[in-house]
């Protein structure tokens, strides 16, 4: 820029002979092709020799006259024109007509050989002639013996050709100072521009600028296309102060620049980051009524945009729209993303359609910021809804968007499917974020997975991605949840390294300890926080104040609400005055904080209970019966000390309760019956009937509300394993003409049925029945299902009919039960019919309803059925569970269906489910009943391999089907296995094995059976009968006479229709 420093940049005009600077042209100029890129280009040049016959061209803007005798204007007319003929190519292109030339231009022109030809021979040889010296070392050449042969061969334009197809500038530049040795050349602003854009191309900016002085002090005056190019230049380079130096002296001069400059010049300065400069030089363009085209607009928003002008933004954007341009993807991308950070929900859509409208397909980052504002203001189907527009358009989806998509899946409580995302991200290789990480371990933290969230934060660690401030507080949440103290100290620790703890985590570590029972390092913990000036929140303090109160610290009570109060933190805070008030009660100030706490809300009930918690952590009862007057003259303060007993009861702080409750009752108040009932409840789970009883009589005599009382006294003797007790105590009650309600009915009856009393349970529901109690859907279900255990299939009908009748909403349950009522009975049509009914009343049906009427259909034979239900519930989203493949493989085992068994076997294994001895069960018995016992022995050798050991069951199947086929050799041979394996075999096997000695008639095995296993074996009536039978075959009377005197006394009849080698004789 140095050597600019002349008469140019001065303000200061030119005198003569330069002529006078240009005034601002209201139509801007075209800018020419070489601004921006040297290119060949079929034009050539005036000569300067202008025909004083032919008329002067009629130019654009008298006003403001051309150079170089409008040769500029002929350039850019004959470029045009080409233009034209170069797009109507094809049969029916325009031709060029002949140019009318004089004789002795024809014959040049032959000479030259230009018919067809961009340039003369001459022409080209110059050009080739200069290019071939780049390959030469400077200096090592001189451009004047070089170009000898062509001197006065090339005319003024032709030069200024060779001069602009050089590719080298270099060359460039030696062949300048050649061609200004020669006798046709003349100073002209064409030919430094040409040179000016080859400098700039290459970055040779001083050259530039010493060649642009030297147009200077050539008397050439710079017009709009060389300045512009110097500009251009800079702006390519990045010299912005230069450019915006010489851009001043441009506009003191009164030079109009072309919008494709000031596009540069924008663009350059945004590059940047320069967005302040850019509004300026927008402002300035905007004076000059230069007209802007679509990348001016494109750049100036998205620098407006990013400097914080929002509404000058939205102003340029609309005057866009106005002129006819249609934005970009990247304009729509800034103002999106600009009302998502703002909140603009509405903005945001309305942008997102018009863009939509206009046919652009929005790009990920645009996609990224919808999700973020679906994704905090909780329109979470906006944001699954955009995700599948995504994939429908095949937009690309980043770690970024997947991220989001962890997040919503998590939000809505979809675990599983944000567990999936995030191994779909793993697999296409784009988790690299530690924001992807985190999230996903936050999913697994708020589903109670701690295990789970810290195997990805693990996984993080071993990536080697650098944990954040966010990352340790996430890590810490972890471990707390795990209860880990000493991981959770360390972690703490590593947070603390990257400033002060936040309140969150400080209160999380708190209350761990607290959980623990580690109220020593609470203590500390209390004192360590308070040392390093953490700041409190509300929460905090409340937990530490629970601490305090909880230990009987009043003196560190007192202190720390003194400190808090006149900190001003917590300044009109109603937790702390109310605490602060109640403390200082003692300062006779009593009728002046009783006014001030007649309407407390519930920071001031939090203090309260509070208070009362230290002063009985104390052993003050006189100042917590103070405490607990003044509480009880405020508003809801016996609901407030019944919550307090309720809270100490949870807690299992049982004592503190226990004299709260007292207190209440000595105070003449008798505590709300959630408070009663907490007690009561709390002793029957503890087994402790006596205290229950005695809390019940406390309070027997109210009458309002009584219901959860009687429920938590009818729990406790449930609970107490005495339904007999719950029985006696619900007809007293109900003898009374008292109503125990739909909650205590439902677990007396749960109670009797669990105890196996099911006609009391049937007279329980019947009661309730003719006292026309309401019920509720809890209540009915438990009933259904009594009468279900119970084998009264038609009582559970006909309550299932009044439940309806009454107009009580079924729920799964009810439909589950239902299908298993009318299953049971074999009643399948029913059981569809509820199914069905369930379905179109818009219940959503889980697996245990799929899995129940699949198990129907396969007792009664109907495999295709089941095997549609079970895929259709897996068509609904339903994953089966193990019970459910379990059932269904034994639907195809009972069939003898063994290729649908195994292909089931291995899907079972692929969705994660791992095969128990059920599984292999099911599996043993398709091969049993489809003849192939060679693969049923394979299974149980499998089962063994894996660990799981096989019982009885697995080897009775194989036992039972070799008797069945005669094949007792094989029958023995497995029975011996099972022997081997450490089992004793039950009565089912003993039974099959004698059925195959009987049918088969092996009389001696059969006995020889029988005398091994008669001593332990339990007295059965086929055991036994067929050993009488055995025996009366051998001839051995007095030993089936025994056998048959023994049955008589036992009471267990005879079996007569046995045969000894049935099947022997009917084959």
């Amino acid at each position: 820029m140095e050597a600019l420093k002349s008469s140019f940049i001065s303000t200061t005009q030119f005198e003569a002979p330069f002529p006078k600077p240009f005034k601002t042209c209201k139509s801007k100029a075209r800018v020419p092709s070489m601004l921006c890129s040297v290119t060949p280009d079929p034009w050539t040049l005036s000569d300067g020799n202008r025909d004083i016959n032919k008329p002067k061209p009629r130019s654009k803007n008298p006003k403001n006259p051309l150079s170089d005798d409008n040769a500029r204007r002929i350039i850019k007319a004959k470029a045009r024109y080409l233009s034209v003929l170069r797009r109507n190519q094809g049969s029916h292109a325009l031709t060029p007509k002949w140019i009318k030339r004089t004789p002795e231009q024809m014959v040049q022109y032959l000479e030259d050989d230009r018919n067809g030809h961009l340039y003369g021979k001459h022409v080209v040889a110059a050009i080739q002639m200069v290019r071939s010296l780049s390959g030469k070392p400077e200096g090592s050449y001189d451009m004047r013996q070089v170009m000898s042969s062509f001197v006065t061969k090339l005319t003024f334009k032709e030069m200024c050709t060779v001069l602009k197809e050089q590719k080298s500038w270099r060359q460039a530049r030696d062949f300048f100072g050649w061609m200004k040795l020669q006798l046709s050349y003349r100073p002209s602003v064409i030919v430094y521009t040409i040179l000016l854009r080859i400098y700039g191309q290459v970055g040779k900016i001083k050259l530039a600028e010493q060649t642009f002085l030297e147009m200077l002090e050539a008397g050439c005056e710079p017009d709009e296309v060389a300045s512009g190019t110097m500009l251009c230049t800079y702006a390519r380079w990045g010299r912005h102060k230069a450019m915006l130096t010489f851009y001043s002296a441009v506009q003191e001069r009164g030079i109009v620049l072309s919008v494709a400059v000031f596009n540069f010049m924008l663009s350059s300065l945004q590059k940047k980051l320069l967005h302040g400069n850019v509004v300026e030089l927008w402002k300035q363009m905007v004076s000059k009524r230069v007209v802007p085209n679509h990348f001016t607009y494109t750049v100036v928003i998205s620098s407006f945009v990013k400097g914080g002008l929002v509404e000058e933004a939205y102003k340029i954007f609309n005057e866009m729209k106005s002129m006819g341009f249609v934005p970009e993807e990247v304009t729509y991308s800034l103002l999106i993303n600009l009302c998502c950070k703002s909140g603009h929900q509405d903005e945001v859509l309305r942008l997102y359609e018009d863009m939509r409208l206009q046919g652009i397909v929005a790009s990920n980052y645009t996609c990224a910021s919808l999700l973020t504002l679906y994704y905090k203001n909780g329109d979470y189907s906006k944001a699954i809804s955009l995700f599948s527009e995504m994939e429908k358009s095949k937009i690309v989806v980043d770690e970024v968007i997947y991220g989001l998509l962890i997040r919503i899946y998590g939000k809505l409580g979809l675990s599983k499917d944000a567990e999936r995302t995030f191994q779909e991200i793993e697999k296409l290789g784009l988790l690299s974020d530690e924001k992807t990480y985190i999230a996903m371990a936050q999913v697994h933290l708020n589903s109670g997975d701690f295990e789970k969230a810290l195997s990805i934060m693990d996984q993080m660690k071993s990536k080697g991605i650098w944990f954040s401030r966010f990352a340790f507080i996430v890590l810490l949440k972890c471990y707390i949840m795990k209860k880990d103290v000493a991981s959770a100290e360390v972690t703490y620790q590593a947070l603390s390294k990257t400033g002060l703890p936040d309140t969150a985590s400080c209160n999380n570590m708190l209350n761990l300890y607290m959980k623990l029972g580690l109220i020593e390092r609470a203590k500390d913990f209390v004192i360590q926080i308070r040392k390093d000036k953490v700041e409190f929140d509300e929460e905090l303090l409340k937990t530490i104040m629970k601490l305090y109160c909880n230990e009987g610290m009043l003196g560190n009570a007192k202190q720390l609400i003194e400190q808090m109060r006149t900190g001003g933190l917590f300044k009109d805070n109603k937790f702390v005055e109310t605490f602060y008030m109640v403390m200082h009660e003692e300062s006779r100030m009593t009728k002046k904080a009783e006014d001030s706490l007649e309407n407390l809300d519930q920071p001031s009930a939090v203090a309260f209970e509070m208070m009362l918690c230290l002063y009985l952590a104390d052993g003050n009862s006189i100042k917590t019966e103070e405490i607990l007057k003044l509480l009880l003259k405020t508003a809801n303060g016996l609901s407030t000390a019944s919550q307090l007993v309720n809270k100490l009861v949870r807690e299992g702080d049982i004592f503190k309760a226990e004299c709260l409750y007292k207190l209440l009752l000595n105070l003449g108040c008798t505590p709300e019956h959630g408070a009663s009932a907490s007690l009561i409840s709390f002793y029957g789970k503890h087994k402790k009937l006596k205290q229950a009883q005695e809390f019940f009589e406390m309070v027997a005599d109210s009458t309002t509300n009584a219901k959860p009382l009687y429920s938590s006294l009818i729990g406790s003797y449930a609970k107490s394993g005495q339904p007999e007790a719950a029985y006696l105590f619900y007809k007293q009650v109900s003898e009374e003409g008292h109503d125990v309600g739909a909650v205590a009915l439902s677990m007396l009856v749960s109670a009797l049925v669990n105890g196996g009393k099911h006609q009391e349970a049937e007279n329980v529901i019947q009661s309730s029945f003719q006292n026309n109690v309401e019920l509720d859907t809890v209540a009915y279900n438990t009933f259904i299902k009594a009468m279900l255990e119970a084998g009264k299939l038609r009582s559970a009908a006909s309550i299932y009919e009044r439940m309806l009748s009454l107009g009580v909403l079924p729920s799964i349950q009810t439909y589950c039960i239902m299908i298993s009522v009318y299953g049971r009975g074999r009643k399948l049509d029913k059981a569809v019919e509820m199914f069905n009914m369930a379905q179109s009343m818009g219940v959503s049906l889980d697996e245990k309803a799929y899995t129940n009427l699949i198990c129907y259909y396969g007792k009664a034979g109907k495999v295709h059925e089941a095997s549609y239900l079970f895929s259709k519930m897996q068509e609904e989203g339903i994953k089966p569970g193990k019970v459910s493949y379990n059932i269904m493989m034994n639907v195809y085992a009972t069939r003898g269906l063994c290729g649908e068994a195994e292909e089931l076997f291995q899907a079972m294994q692929k969705d994660g489910c791992t095969p128990d001895s059920l599984t292999y069960l099911a599996l043993i018995r398709a091969y049993v009943v489809g003849l192939k016992y060679s693969h049923a022995e394979e299974i149980i050798s499998l089962m063994q391999k894996k660990g799981i050991p096989p019982s009885c069951a697995h080897f009775t199947l194989l036992i039972s089907a070799f008797a069945r086929a005669g094949l007792n050799g094989e029958a023995e041979r497995v029975y011996r296995q099972l022997i081997s394996a450490g089992l004793t075999p039950d009565v089912a096997c003993y039974r099959t094995m004698l059925r195959g000695y009987m049918d088969y008639g092996h009389v001696e095995e059969g006995i020889s059976l029988f005398e091994c296993i008669k001593s332990s074996v339990e007295p059965d009536r086929f055991i036994m009968s067929a050993a009488v039978h055995l025996y009366k075959s051998a001839g051995m009377e007095l030993s089936a006479e025994e056998i048959s005197n023994s049955m008589i006394n036992l009471g267990i009849p005879f079996l007569k229709n046995l045969e000894v080698g049935s099947k022997t004789k009917a084959s």
